[in-house]
């Protein structure tokens, strides 16, 4: 009798926990999103980190199924992928992200202006993550229904 007492509690808990999810996505829906980051990440990348958290949340409670994240980095922001070339944690942070289909662009006219070298001065970036202008890309992303985050 306590084993079918038993299976009823789990087959209700495991019920339950499939409405919340199921409520959870209906609640959100599919999104599209685009973080902007353009700042330091100051001391221990504490800055950039908070923001990586923040897209790690978001993932979270939408579901990486149910949305699609694209990060631009432009002027200061770049110092987010500079400091991941020597930082385990933000690499490992940034790897994650990008396992989970987040893309990250990075602004050209910041590269030319400061002399950065992508494939020499920045964390696992490729010519195809190159984008004209970092801010035009955030204009252009909006108008693609894309929503405008700034952590």
């Amino acid at each position: 009798m306590t084993n079918i007492i038993r299976a009823i509690c789990l087959l209700l808990a495991s019920s339950f926990a499939f409405v919340l999810q199921a409520e959870e996505t209906e609640r959100y829906g599919k999104q599209k999103v685009v973080y902007h980051i353009n700042y330091n990440g100051g001391e221990a990348s504490k800055a950039h980190l908070g923001a990586m958290r923040n897209i790690q949340n978001h993932i979270n409670a939408v579901g990486a199924e149910n949305i699609d994240v694209k990060v631009v980095l432009h002027g200061n922001g770049l110092s987010l992928l500079a400091d991941a070339k020597g930082n385990e944690k933000m690499q490992t942070t940034v790897s994650s992200l990008k396992g989970q289909n987040v893309s990250f662009h990075v602004c050209n006219n910041t590269l030319r202006g400061r002399k950065i070298s992508y494939e020499e001065d920045l964390y696992d970036v490729w010519e195809e993550d190159i984008v004209p202008s970092g801010v035009a890309e955030l204009s252009r992303l909006q108008q693609m229904g894309y929503t405008y985050i700034k952590p």
